[in-house]
């Protein structure tokens, strides 16, 4: 999608297709194989639910799904789950793309590797961090692939640059094996606000039906 917008409902049921072709999001370490922290916080603290199940409670209308994708899995999982809740759909840009050499994290000078090993290199620009009527949404569902057991760092500063206040937050995140682990709070932590929900973690080649399942149970 283009880096200016919100796209809405329409015409995502194509982008199912891409959970039969997506290439691998990372490897049992927990290191992005060619696939798929925090920063400052703002001034009033997060919550976390400990109900144990996620909801949106708030109008379809009013709830967007945004993610960050490296090579179309969590991309896959998040048009699904943005069809199914017929929400908005935003797409967490990095202004300067990762290649695939970029995402060879055996490759001790590439890029994702010597930012995994330099956090000050993990200050990503994007494309657009705030997205079109952000003040409208009630509820948004952040999904990311894991690298090295936290959330993709491109994902961060769409979290350290908007504002959390009033919003219920559901993460998501897509894996070879691991699990969603801290991620949601440590993301929690970095926003610095809103109620953060229990999240859900999906296999890398997640069956769509289980996506559908998952994001109709929300509703």
């Amino acid at each position: 999608m283009r880096e200016s917008s919100v796209m809405s409902r329409r015409g995502f049921l194509a982008g199912a297709a891409l959970f039969a072709g997506a290439l691998a999001g990372c490897d049992a370490n927990n290191n992005p194989s060619g696939a798929e922290n925090d920063q400052q916080a703002g001034n009033s603290q997060p919550t976390t639910s400990s109900s144990g199940t996620s909801s949106v409670t708030s109008a379809n209308g009013n709830v967007l799904v945004a993610y960050y994708s490296a090579q179309g899995h969590t991309e896959a999982v998040a048009q699904v789950i943005a069809d199914e809740l017929g929400t908005d759909l935003f797409e967490i840009m990095p202004a300067e793309p990762y290649s695939d050499d970029d995402l060879n994290w055996t490759d001790d000078s590439s890029r994702v590797t010597r930012e995994h090993e330099d956090e000050s290199l993990r200050d990503v620009e994007l494309t657009q961090v705030t997205p079109d009527g952000w003040d409208g949404y009630d509820t948004v569902l952040v999904g990311y692939p894991i690298w090295w057991g936290i959330a993709a760092w491109p994902v961060n500063n769409f979290i350290t640059g908007n504002d959390w206040d009033g919003k219920t937050v559901i993460p998501f995140c897509t894996s070879a094996s691991s699990g969603l682990g801290q991620s949601g709070d440590l993301l929690a932590e970095a926003a610095g606000s809103g109620d953060w929900q229990e999240g859900r973690r999906f296999s890398q080649n997640a069956d769509e039906d289980e996506v559908r399942s998952w994001a109709a149970g929300l509703s």
